[in-house]
Order: structure tokens, then C-alpha cells, then sequence
């Protein structure tokens, strides 16, 4: 029969694709049994969203049944979402990771692309919250279908919820027809509110939209608590460049790593004769990202359900998630996890490094 050791030894020598350590160092190897010829284990991922699963799994397989008089493997798989190692020690907000999604203009489709990214997060199978930041013009409301006020609970907020997930946005709390005309100070207070005053509960990855272009709730936020990424949107025109390099700029001063970018509206497929069209030009965000030696996460074809979705509440990701849109932002999100998680475990070994030089 083999032994534990035997096994351990063998899985040793799988990596994760994304850290590029063993699974066994980084203790990702849980439960741990042998019953005669048979082994079973689980791997403890860094995300339930991990877009490499299947890829840690078949090696895990054969490493395993390589060991002799191993006959049957069984992988379970859990995920215990690497924290942002700030949300410790500088705030003590419920997040494990928050994510700004932004843009350095409007009208590029910012808001559908993070209640959709927030949808496939939960969909992977994380604890998400999408909150509006953008308090002049909040559109999370109406794109995810959610009417009402939150409901108080002592001295907190209540979020409202849809399809999975907890939100809160001004939306919610003045009349739809209602502009707000505040200045920076009231601004910042409220943004405040959103995240202390609110029973959030536990959430893996808050997903905050922020307003166009570069301003006051920028920095109130990198003021309030620590992001850890942000993914900037953008169209297919060469203009692009320009738009992604100023977003870019503002999260550096603001020390806001960047995640990628993701270029939205990149195409448009007729549904009769297939045929495919560079309606705004085509490239621009990867050029851009290139240029800009940044991740490019993704494109997202311009699409009527995607914009009827956006109208009635009902965001594609949730309603029809086996579309190739759908399917877009959900590999968007998978890599979007896998960056902050090994963003997460950088920050943590650098934490590491500075205690044992202070020590």
C-alpha cells in the first residue's frame, strides 16, 4: 500500500500554474487519505474562481497514479480565498480583496462590464459585493434590476441583493429622477457610509464601479482602504491609448496596482450570416496594454442582449450564461482572481521578508 509520504512526494512535484510553487509548500494538498489502493485529497485553491482547475487536476491525477500500487485517485477541490494582507492590519472592513473598475471616459460600458465580472465571480463560485461608487450617476440599480430601500438593521445598512449578490449604491437612497449636487466632503462621507455603515458580512472580492475618468472618488477610496487592483475599460479605437494611459497614471500616484484591460464593445457578430464586424476599429486596448506593459485581460463583443440586458435588470452573465458573451466576462473574471491571488501571496511574502529584517 503506499504510504503518505510516497504521496506527498509525488505531488510535490505539481505546480501551481500561477505561483509557480508546489502544491505541497504551499499547503494546498488538505485530507489526506489512502485506503488500500485507493487515495483521495483535497486541494485547497487560492480562489474558487481559478481558471487553472482543470489543469491542476489532471496533473495532480497523473502524479499521483505514476506512485506504485496506486490504482483509483479522487480530487475533491474547496478554495479559501487569499485575503489582501491590509484588510488585517489597516482596516478592519470584511473584504478580502476589493477591485475598482474603471475608465478614463464614459459611455465605453463600464458599468455593464463590472456588474457582469461581479455576477461571474459568483458564479465561480466567490462571495461577491458590488458597490456604486459612482454617486452622480449611479446605473447599478436599474442594470441589476433592484428597486426599494435598504433596510436597517441597528445602526447599519441592510445591502440590497440580485442574483447572488450584496450591493449598495446612492441609488438606492434618493429619488431616481433626483440629481446630487454635493461637494467633495459630502461625497467622501457618503463613500465612507457605503463601507462601514453597511452589514456587508463576509466578501471574497468587492467589485466597486467607479464614475468616469479620474477624480474626488478616486481618491477618497485609496484614502479609505486599501484597493487591490484595478481594471481599467475600454473601447477598440486607437484613442484608446490615451484613455487607459491616464487611468494608468492616476492609480500609480494613487499606489492602486493595475490588473489589466479590458477592451469592451471590441466587435459585433451578426446573429443571421455570422459574419463579423470591427464596428469601432479593433485592438486599440491591447495595443494599449502592450505599449503600456500591462495585462490585457480580455474582449467583449458589442451585443443587444448584452444592452437589453443592461435595460431590464437583467445582466448576461446571470440570464444567459452559456452565450459567448457570457462567457467572456466569466474568463475575464477567472483571470482577474488569479492575478490578485498571486498579487496576495507577493504582498505576503514581502510582509515576510520585512519582519524577518526587522527582527
Amino acid at each position: 500500500m503506499p504510504t503518505q509520504d510516497e504521496i506527498l512526494k509525488a505531488l510535490s512535484g505539481v505546480q501551481e500554474p500561477e505561483l509557480h510553487r508546489d502544491l505541497v509548500s504551499l499547503n494546498m494538498i488538505r485530507d489526506l487519505h489512502i485506503r488500500s489502493r485507493a487515495v483521495q485529497f483535497t486541494v485547497m485553491l487560492t480562489t474558487p474562481a481559478c481558471p487553472l482547475r482543470s489543469r491542476i487536476e489532471r496533473e495532480c491525477r497523473e502524479a499521483v497514479l505514476a506512485v506504485p500500487d496506486v490504482k483509483d485517485v479522487t480530487i475533491k477541490f474547496d478554495a479559501d480565498v487569499v485575503r489582501d494582507a491590509r484588510f488585517g492590519g489597516q482596516t478592519n472592513l470584511p473584504f478580502r480583496n476589493t477591485i475598482a473598475v474603471a475608465s478614463g471616459k464614459g459611455g465605453v460600458g463600464k458599468t455593464t462590464c463590472a456588474v457582469n465580472l461581479a455576477i461571474a465571480l459568483h458564479r465561480l463560485g466567490a462571495t461577491v459585493g458590488l458597490m456604486d461608487a459612482d454617486i452622480y450617476g449611479p446605473n447599478v440599480p436599474m442594470m441589476m434590476g433592484v428597486e426599494g430601500r435598504p433596510r436597517v438593521q441597528g445602526q447599519r445598512l441592510r445591502p440590497m441583493e440580485a442574483y447572488g449578490l450584496k450591493m449598495m449604491s446612492m441609488g438606492f437612497l434618493v429619488n431616481p429622477n433626483q440629481p446630487v449636487v454635493w461637494r467633495g466632503p459630502m461625497l467622501h462621507k457618503a463613500l465612507e457610509q457605503f463601507l462601514s455603515d453597511v452589514e456587508w458580512g463576509d466578501v471574497d472580492y468587492l467589485v466597486i464601479d467607479l464614475p468616469p475618468g479620474t477624480g474626488d472618488v478616486q481618491l477618497s477610496l485609496a484614502q479609505l482602504l486599501p484597493l487591490t487592483g484595478a481594471v481599467i475599460v475600454t473601447t477598440p479605437q486607437d484613442v484608446a491609448l490615451a484613455d487607459v494611459r491616464k487611468g494608468m497614471a492616476a492609480f500609480n500616484q494613487l499606489q492602486v496596482p493595475l490588473l489589466g484591460v479590458i477592451e469592451n464593445m471590441s466587435y459585433f457578430v451578426c446573429a443571421h450570416c455570422g459574419q463579423r464586424t470591427d464596428i469601432f476599429s479593433h485592438g486599440g486596448g491591447r495595443r494599449a496594454a502592450e505599449e503600456l506593459n500591462i495585462s490585457f485581460l480580455g474582449e467583449v463583443a458589442i451585443d443587444p442582449a448584452i444592452r437589453a440586458g443592461g435595460d431590464d435588470g437583467q445582466p448576461i452573465v446571470a440570464v444567459a450564461h452559456h452565450s459567448p458573451q457570457a462567457k467572456a466576462f466569466v474568463d475575464i473574471a477567472g483571470q482577474l482572481a488569479a492575478k490578485i491571488s498571486v498579487l496576495n501571496m507577493q504582498r505576503q511574502a514581502q510582509g515576510l521578508i520585512q519582519i524577518t529584517e526587522i527582527g
